[in-house]
């Protein structure tokens, strides 16, 4: 099973049209108090994943440290986007999909009894290989519409705010600060990565999942998305699945390999630093690997 093998969820229309935008309801906790914001770590213990009869990963543990960023290298087919969408439950929005083990964010495990699926999207947002922007869609309402989809109500003052300090984060605000009317498909490539990464953000999530964010990317625009993770980085915990070993060696902290062969899931060879993991790995299968002699 490759890493593509379930396609990314389409967002009906009308759940972004059944949000009132005259709504004056303010909750709790949607942007977080500037200094002293807690950051989250996120673990997975022992999960295995299937489609059918097929099992694609086999007893992944791992810890994503707080306010670090973690990439997630190894060739196509070995597990890695099905290991990402797992971590916010959209593994299970695949009809034939079956998981076992736990994901665990701030000790609680997202998969308990109870947990719904939406409040676990809400902490734990995602950022997919090619940008998605919804291309009729203004700017501003493209970013807004991230708080729409959580269900998050607020006043209009600070939706205004909200949209203007996700573009900020994204490093996009003043590119784009005078013509927050436009469509989104008025964007280029890199910038409307960009937009979807403000989306994610305006919800305030605690995790960033991004699943190859850059491979539809040219250089220039890859460095500036590589520069929003680096400006990222200790504000929330970021996870990112990358083919590319020297985007893992700039961006991240830690790092996770993966391998996977015809007989046997997805698993992990080796995790730690990655300056140890590219550096000095401990397993023969990894060095062969970042130093390009397979995959």
């Amino acid at each position: 099973m490759s890493d593509t093998a379930a396609a990314d969820p389409t967002v009906p229309m009308a759940a972004i049209d059944a949000a009132d935008a005259t709504d004056t309801i303010v909750l709790p906790g949607v942007e977080r108090p500037s200094g002293g914001t807690p950051l989250y770590g996120l673990e997975s213990r022992g999960v295995s994943a299937w489609f059918g009869t097929h099992k694609v990963l086999d007893r992944v543990s791992l810890t994503m440290q707080p306010g670090q960023v973690t990439a997630l290298i190894g060739p196509s087919g070995c597990g890695k986007s099905t290991y990402l969408r797992i971590l916010n439950r959209m593994h299970e929005m695949v009809r034939t999909a079956g998981l076992a083990g736990e994901v665990l964010l701030d000790g609680e495990d997202v998969y308990a009894p109870g947990r719904r699926p939406a409040d676990v999207r809400r902490r734990i947002g995602m950022v997919f290989q090619r940008p998605n922007p919804f291309p009729g869609m203004s700017l501003y309402d493209n970013v807004a519409s991230g708080l729409k989809l959580a269900g998050i109500k607020v006043s209009r003052d600070h939706r205004d705010h909200l949209v203007q300090s996700s573009l900020e984060r994204a490093g996009l605000w003043n590119e784009v600060r005078n013509r927050l009317r436009t469509p989104g498909g008025s964007l280029s490539g890199g910038q409307q990565q960009r937009l979807c990464i403000a989306r994610s953000l305006a919800v305030s999530p605690d995790v960033l999942l991004m699943d190859e964010p850059c491979s539809a990317l040219d250089p220039t625009s890859t460095r500036r998305v590589e520069e929003t993770i680096a400006e990222l980085r200790g504000r929330l915990t970021i996870v990112i699945v990358t083919h590319n070993m020297q985007q893992a060696q700039r961006v991240s902290q830690s790092c996770a390999f993966f391998l996977a062969t015809h007989d046997t899931p997805g698993r992990i060879v080796e995790a730690g630093d990655t300056e140890q993991v590219f550096g000095d790995p401990a397993d023969p299968r990894t060095a062969d690997y970042v130093n390009g002699r397979f995959g």
